[in-house]
């Protein structure tokens, strides 16, 4: 799965410049069997069960955690925050 938070923070460091990314990346991932994982209601609200150490982090970490929590993932990151933050992760 891929969050669409992360499609989020994608586009806005694209457009920033700070990245390069496929024009059509949203059905680059489809295409390579990846589902796409809405935000929701209950995901946006499962952040003020995230820990103290993410609260003050970026925010798109905190939906990705919460989505995680939410959905029973395993979250695959190399962000220092998340990876103590006791959600289950796979270090990428």
């Amino acid at each position: 799965m891929v969050s669409v938070a992360s499609l989020w923070e994608i586009a806005i460091k694209a457009a920033k410049g700070k990245l390069k990314a496929p024009g059509d990346l949203p059905r680059l991932l489809v295409e390579a069997g990846f589902q796409i994982l809405p935000v929701a209601a209950q995901h946006a609200w499962a952040i003020k069960q995230a820990p103290p150490s993410l609260l003050t982090s970026d925010p798109f970490d905190r939906l990705l955690w919460a989505q995680a929590k939410v959905e029973g993932l395993t979250l695959a990151t190399r962000d220092r925050a998340l990876l103590r933050s006791g959600v289950d992760v796979l270090k990428a």
